[in-house]
């Protein structure tokens, strides 16, 4: 590739984004008492956020919805061809409608508007045309008019749907803060997920239990080296009878090895361990257990139970599956 090919490709592609900038710069000063309206409505609603919308704005709407009912506000997408062909019987007199239209003219949404409000449901729309009749047949209406698209020709919804995307990411937010939506309830809905594992799972969950490498304070060197790898845990435990005396890792026996050369074979694991090991209690979270390695800069910690007996060792890659 030429650099004046991928001069003008960046050239292009930074245009873009900044268009896209400009629209969200434009709508957080545009932000207002309508925005507001809209969240205390979903807010104050005993049912469901039912968002709609047709081709980009139909997509758009799907990521809000999913956004929505992941952060706490129960919300599904529903299609608005479908809905008009016996779908809306999936709408309860409880819920909320939020329906994206940036024209504010789509036909197949307009179709369920009247229903909506014979339902008794509030309708809360999202358009780029304060005067269409989308918005002046909504209970609240949000504005997210663009000045022009990114598209190169001005055609395709870019910085239109990247607005629609910012709004409905704007509600989720204010929403969470309102409840009071927490981390934990976050994990709760994410279970799956990196931070559900690690919120919800505790250290006796995922802790290596079985067959711990834990020798005697008398240990020889070739013995420890044999036990680090044998338990394949990088470290091994040392023990004196129930009482834990101290950790050797890996590291450790290399050092040693540096430091001591030939008179490294006469040495014993008490000479080298790491007294007063960090423990933990099989009971507490996972997350606890990452800000402990953390905090005390280690990879591995000794799970203990309330008489301080050696029951298990979590490491790093244990919480970071």
């Amino acid at each position: 590739m030429t650099d004046i090919a991928k001069n003008q490709i960046l050239e292009v592609a930074r245009k873009a984004l900044h268009t896209e900038m400009l629209a969200l710069r434009h709508l957080e000063e545009t932000l207002g008492d309508d925005f507001a309206a809209a969240v205390e409505i979903i807010l104050g609603c005993r049912g469901k956020c039912i968002v709609t919308g047709m081709g980009k704005s139909g997509l758009v709407g799907r990521k809000i919805a999913a956004t929505l009912a992941s952060t706490g506000t129960p919300s599904f997408f529903l299609h608005p061809g479908e809905a008009f062909h016996g779908d809306l019987g999936m709408i309860s007199p409880d819920d909320v409608v939020l329906a994206l239209s940036y024209s504010g003219e789509t036909d197949e949404i307009l179709k369920i508007v009247p229903f909506i409000h014979a339902n008794g449901n509030k309708l809360i729309s999202m358009t780029g045309k304060a005067e269409s009749a989308l918005a002046r047949n909504s209970d609240v209406h949000l504005d997210v008019a663009v000045k022009e698209e990114a598209c190169i020709l001005h055609l395709a919804p870019t910085s239109s749907t990247t607005a629609q995307i910012a709004m409905g990411d704007a509600l989720a937010v204010s929403l969470m803060q309102l409840r009071g939506f927490t981390s934990v309830d976050f994990a709760r809905l994410h279970p799956g997920g990196s931070l559900g594992r690690r919120l919800l799972m505790t250290v006796g969950n995922v802790m290596r239990s079985k067959e711990l490498p834990v020798v005697r304070p008398d240990c020889p060197a070739t013995e420890m080296i044999h036990a680090i790898s044998k338990g394949g845990l990088g470290l091994i435990i040392v023990c004196d009878g129930d009482r834990i005396e101290g950790i050797v890792t890996d590291g450790d026996v290399r050092r040693a090895m540096e430091r001591l050369r030939g008179e490294f074979f006469n040495i014993r694991a008490s000479d080298i361990a790491t007294p007063s090991p960090k423990t933990i209690l099989p009971g507490e979270k996972l997350i606890e257990a990452e800000k402990m390695m953390t905090r005390n800069k280690v990879t591995s910690l000794l799970v203990t139970d309330e008489a301080d007996r050696l029951v298990g060792v979590i490491q790093i890659y244990d919480i970071k599956l």
